[in-house]
């Protein structure tokens, strides 16, 4: 395969003219770089190197201006925009900001293609004035407003023209129109010859640049022209160049000097489709992981979607020994820079205290980590140890170390909305964090902290220079923009290894390997997107390119890859849903429909190897440990939330019980509801304790509903939080919980007031008794805590709150066997019978009692007792009262539970837990 730019240079070299006497002009310095490198290679005698300029740089050489980039053209428009707006209607900064890119983009296209400004505007108003919404004869001051925007857009054009120009500075579109407005002065100024190489779709500007140059004998052209399309009147690759040679005078006469005929040689291309990017960069790892190393060398790897390059990076395999990357890494995915952007993001609305959750992800950022050797923990276990959801300055301070005081002092304090002060903090952060980095192991992030120190430097010189930022917010949208277009250069041998680059990357630059990914729809092309205020028709009648003519530089971009190459995979992403996914790209389609004779093309779909996941339950086998810890547990006593768990789940019993696994302790943000349970229990207890062994009276029931606000306050500050619960979802759950304590307080006083007499017996009494089984080698003993047992006219009652809803079904049984092995409807009866039995031991039934349960959710229905339903036939029959023979029955089943966990036989098999239907 011979390259275009050997073969320009071929030709060049072959002429008597010496190389020296030429300028180069390229798309790109990149395809200067590698035309350097081939005229290295070509040349057979020393001498210097001709002068090499892309077109963006050529153009501010004839233009005799410097491109500024996109946020200074920003604050520039801003400076313009406030000269020609009343104060009293200016925007801020923000509000500008918002519109005012769009309108910079269509600035830029104006100048590009030499528009009229004053036409194209006035045009452009008077299609607003048609589509506005009104058909009144008198228009609103939102009208007005509206409407006199876009009459004062030839204004606010001028306005920003003459501001740049007395700076000598000017954005792209304005470095294209006075380079075509001056390129008379240049040719007369000029004594070099200049050669235009690889050139496709140009705008006016550079049009006009190019025609009088050549009319001047100035300069020669060498189009990578194809005749495969270039004959082809329908197709969109050589659109551009067919219409120059119809239009453009010089071509009437003298036509294009070379039209190749590379892409009909024969070519094996293969279009792959693989689900999903990460799948479409593995495959990628596997092709290359196939060629030899003299292949590697003549290979590219082209992003169709430059987001990828992480994913192929860390795919390639351990054969590709050098790379190198042209597009540079996006300094807005480096892990360092979500840091200083979460720190924005926080100070540019503070609310006073800070959420715990911005402060978590600072002070647990694994630079933050590294630099304080992990002593930023600490505040971390003060947060989750006092429940705080927000947290002031004060506090976190109070926390700081010596090593982590500074730190904290650059993170929380206060910024003041002052954009200044935010730069200074967050610049000697980044000298903060350099200092605690080691140099050789840590070269990667300080690379990145350089970057984000120049970024930080650039933001000064533009609040020096322009007033125009007056709040962070306004910083942190500047802030996001200059980020997202940086870029962190690799370094490494251009011309040696691997090549990895983007679509623009490529032009003009040939391989005999091309391997290009992303061939989808919506990336290649890109689809009808477009950030502009100017309708289509309006682009259309100015000849302002459109959707079309952007379809047809991505025809070009992607054939011209295919046009030399021999070995091609084209890969695209099989999903049609999702992030980046959609069809594969019509570019397919119209290489399978317009096959070239020698073109070997295969289609077909990869898939990567899944393995089956099996869903079976898991078995957990009884060893002598977990023998010895059963005994333990035995020993120390079992309770009904351990033997309700073994019911519902041997495997959660095994892991809380035996492995002792807890839940991890986390911030509780939102009241959870174990802790809502927890503030109406210790509530009520505070209460009631004070009249265990007594009778209520009624004017102690009245004094504790006057003292709920208080109680339920103080349990919350106990269990939750000592911060007031003031607002959202944990205000209305405090509420709940005073109307429940209320509420079961004035049943109470109800129940009183109808002549009951209500006994307190015992108050969350923790209870333990013997229970032997005559099976086991070893004592078993039996534990837990009763809520309440009191005495209603005489009737002892065993009770159970419940915050939750229960039903009277919830505490019925039919069959004892069901009792240990349904919990979803016996879970509660095995509760209420193990309390009967403990309270058994300690004060034997003499007399029938009752036991059940009292149901906050639904105290409507008062006490519900635990009843043994016995059928019959003529019905159930129902028995409320807990005597000595009905819990002989009860502690049968209850042996039965105790046996089979503590035989070494029966594993702990995992149960298939039903979730619930919404």
């Amino acid at each position: 395969m011979t390259s275009f730019i050997n073969q320009v240079l071929t030709d060049i070299l072959a002429r008597p003219t010496s190389i020296s006497d030429y300028t180069f002009i390229l798309p790109s310095k990149r395809a200067g770089s590698f035309l350097i490198h081939e005229l290295g290679r070509l040349s057979k005698s020393p001498a210097f190197a001709p002068k090499i300029l892309s077109i963006e740089d050529f153009a501010e050489e004839i233009a005799g201006l410097k491109s500024v980039d996109n946020v200074t053209a920003l604050f520039e428009f801003y400076s313009a925009y406030k000269k020609c707006t009343p104060a009293e209607q200016t925007e801020n900064f923000d509000t500008f900001a918002s519109w005012a890119q769009i309108l910079l983009y269509d600035f830029n296209e104006i100048d590009r293609y030499l528009i009229d400004y004053k036409s194209f505007f006035g045009y452009l108003a008077n299609i607003q004035e048609v589509n506005h919404w009104s058909l009144n004869d008198e228009k609103t001051p939102l009208m007005e407003n509206y409407l006199t925007f876009w009459n004062k857009l030839p204004e606010y054009y001028e306005q920003l023209q003459e501001q740049l120009q007395k700076k000598d500075l000017a954005y792209q579109g304005m470095v294209y129109r006075r380079a075509s407005e001056r390129i008379s002065d240049y040719i007369l100024k000029n004594e070099s010859q200049h050669i235009f190489i690889g050139f496709n779709a140009l705008n006016n500007a550079e049009q006009e640049i190019f025609q009088r140059m050549l009319e001047a004998e100035q300069a020669e052209v060498f189009w990578d022209a194809d005749e495969s399309f270039f004959k082809d009147e329908q197709h969109d690759v050589s659109l551009f160049l067919r219409n120059y040679l119809k239009t453009w005078p010089f071509y009437r006469e003298k036509p294009f000097k070379k039209v190749s005929a590379e892409f009909q040689k024969e070519k094996n291309i293969k279009m792959v489709g693989i689900p999903k990017n990460i799948g479409q960069a593995k495959y990628v790892g596997e092709l290359l992981s196939k060629m030899p190393p003299e292949e590697i060398q003549r290979t590219a790897v082209v992003l169709g979607d430059e987001s990828l390059l992480l994913p192929v990076l860390n795919s390639l395999p351990p054969n590709i020994d050098e790379v190198n990357v042209t597009m540079g890494f996006a300094l807005k995915n480096a892990p360092v820079t979500f840091l200083f952007e979460h720190l924005l993001k926080m100070h540019s609305s503070p609310q006073g205290d800070w959420y715990f959750k911005d402060i978590t992800a600072i002070i647990n950022h694994p630079v933050i980590q590294k630099i304080t050797r992990r002593a930023s923990g600490s505040l971390s276990e003060k947060i989750k140890k006092d429940n705080l959801i927000y947290v002031s300055s004060e506090t976190i301070l109070q926390q700081a170390s010596e090593n982590t005081k500074r730190l904290y002092e650059l993170c929380f304090e206060d910024w003041g909305n002052d954009p200044r002060k935010a730069v200074d903090q967050l610049q000697e952060l980044v000298y903060f964090l350099k200092s605690g980095l080691d140099p050789e192991k840590d070269k990667i992030t300080l690379e990145f902290l350089y970057q984000i120190h120049l970024l930080f430097n650039k933001l000064n010189n533009l609040l020096l220079e322009y007033k125009h930022i007056s709040s962070i917010k306004s910083l942190f949208t500047i802030y996001k923009d200059l980020v997202s277009a940086h870029t962190v250069d690799f370094r490494g041998k251009p011309f040696s290894g691997l090549q990895l680059m983007g679509v623009l990357e490529s032009r003009v630059l040939d391989f005999r390997n091309v391997i290009l990914l992303s061939v989808n729809e919506g990336v290649l092309p890109a689809g009808k997107s477009s950030n502009s205020f100017v309708p289509f028709d309006l682009k259309s009648a100015y000849n302002l390119p459109t959707f079309k003519e952007k379809d047809a530089i991505y025809s070009y971009h992607f054939h011209h890859l295919l046009q030399r190459a021999t070995n091609v995979h084209l890969i695209y992403n099989t999903e049609s849903d999702g992030l980046n996914a959609g069809e594969k790209s019509r570019f397919l389609l119209q290489l399978e429909m317009e096959k070239q004779p020698l073109h070997n093309i295969e289609s077909y779909t990869v898939i990567p190897k899944v393995p089956a996941i099996t869903g079976e339950l898991k078995v957990i086998p009884k060893t002598p440990e977990v023998l010895e810890r059963i005994k333990e547990l035995a020993y120390r006593g079992f309770s009904p939330s351990a033997l309700t768990t073994y019911i519902r789940n041997p495997l959660d019993f095994y892991k809380q019980y035996i492995l002792g696994i807890k839940e991890r302790d986390e911030v509780e943000e939102t009241v959870a509801y174990n802790t809502l349970g927890t503030v109406v229990h210790d509530a009520l207890e505070t209460f009631y304790k004070g009249w265990e062994g007594k009778e209520i009276r009624l004017e102690d029931l009245e004094k504790a509903v006057q003292d709920v606000p208080s109680e339920i306050k103080k349990q919350f500050r106990e269990h939750y939080t000592s911060a007031p619960l003031k607002n959202g979802k944990n205000l209305l759950i405090y509420e709940v919980a005073k109307r429940y304590v209320n509420n079961f307080l004035k049943t109470e006083i109800r129940n009183i007031q109808k002549g009951n007499s209500i006994r307190i017996l015992q108050v969350e009494n923790k209870l333990t008794c013997p229970f032997p089984v005559e099976e086991l080698p070893f004592p078993v003993n039996l534990k837990g805590t009763v809520d309440r047992v009191d005495s209603l006219n005489g009737k002892v009652r065993i009770i159970d709150y419940k915050t939750g809803k229960v039903e009277q079904n919830k505490v019925e049984i039919v069959d004892w066997e069901d009792i240990s092995s349904d919990y979803d409807k016996y879970s509660k009866p095995f509760q209420i019978l193990m309390y009967a039995c403990l309270l058994d031991h300690h004060q034997p039934i003499s007399e029938p009692v009752e036991a059940g349960i009292i149901s906050f959710k639904n105290l409507q229905n008062g006490f519900l007792k635990f009843s043994k339903k016995d059928k019959s036939g003529r019905g159930a029959v129902k028995n409320s009262d807990i005597t000595k023979d009905l819990l002989e029955d009860y502690k049968i089943e209850l042996k039965k539970l105790i046996v089979e966990i503590c035989d070494p036989n029966i594993p702990f098999e995992e149960k298939e837990i039903k979730q619930n239907a919404w």
